[in-house]
């Protein structure tokens, strides 16, 4: 949930600024890794771009696969190139709508739980910060640290009432507090959302206008071999760009997302063959 407080362009800022210390790390270099702290004005900045990574993939990888299955299983079923368009562009962008506004009550839901969340542990502070500083104290114990160490700390922190019950909604309830600006980072995500799902749920589709319109005599088998190459290809690219937040090799993810993507189309184009042989 911190992720969903930043901006694009601090994103990408945070990217470029954090890929020297990434590097480090993936090349085992310790050295590279002490000079980049060395030369830091600033903290040390980690990955936070999960946050509208969440909704930009999972939405694009939701609307491209959901767009290729109907097409894979209009292929399979003899459908006519029309019928794909209409049953694609209205089942993508209406499942974008779908997909859209469900990431923003969800969002929105689960931010105004945690909130009520830390209004209960700052009333229990409030009036038996005995209690709370005890569950703390044995929270650090169990987690490795010694008992006159963690008394210390916790009763260190329990000066600061805000600060303290902050970091209880993490370390008891493991649950990060969301920006006060929440309920606009929800609508942001599920535009986010609605947006990917109907931008990449449309290149399957796009050979079936494009392709027509400058070859009018290919054949619906062209059609569909041309939705299947498009389609690999932005899977594959998909992956590659998921691999940047992660500790995989882009290769790795890239084929992961177009196998697994390949094996979605490979069951609706079975099914569609399937219906088609029960309805002839």
């Amino acid at each position: 949930m911190r992720g969903n407080s930043e901006s694009f362009p601090s994103e990408r800022s945070n990217l470029l600024e954090l890929n020297p210390a990434r590097k480090a790390y993936e090349g085992h270099d310790p050295e590279a890794s002490r000079q980049y702290h060395d030369n830091r004005k600033n903290e040390e900045q980690h990955q936070t771009e999960g946050g509208l990574l969440k909704p930009i993939i999972f939405g694009g990888l939701d609307g491209i696969l959901t767009a290729f299955a109907i097409v894979a299983g209009a292929a399979g079923g003899a459908l006519e190139p029309t019928v794909v368009l209409i049953l694609g562009f209205s089942n993508i962008f209406a499942d974008a709508l779908s997909m859209g506004v469900g990431e923003f009550l969800s969002s929105k839901a689960e931010n105004e739980w945690i909130l009520s969340e830390r209004e209960r542990e700052m009333w229990e502070m409030e009036n038996y910060p005995e209690g709370e500083v005890q569950e703390m104290i044995d929270i650090y114990v169990e987690k490795g640290m010694g008992r006159e160490d963690a008394e210390m700390v916790v009763k260190t922190m329990s000066k600061y009432k805000e600060f303290f019950v902050d970091v209880m909604m993490a370390e008891e309830l493991e649950l990060a507090v969301p920006e006060e600006n929440h309920v606009q980072e929800s609508v942001k995500e599920g535009i986010i959302m609605f947006c990917s799902f109907a931008a990449f749920g449309a290149f399957p589709l796009l050979g079936y206008v494009i392709i027509p319109a400058s070859f009018p005599d290919l054949g619906k088998e062209t059609l569909f071999a041309t939705a299947c190459i498009v389609t690999g290809i932005v899977l594959f690219i998909m992956g590659c760009v998921k691999s940047i937040f992660s500790a995989a090799r882009w290769y790795w993810c890239g084929l992961e997302t177009l196998l697994l993507g390949g094996a979605c189309a490979t069951v609706a184009y079975t099914i569609g063959q399937f219906v088609d042989k029960i309805v002839h």
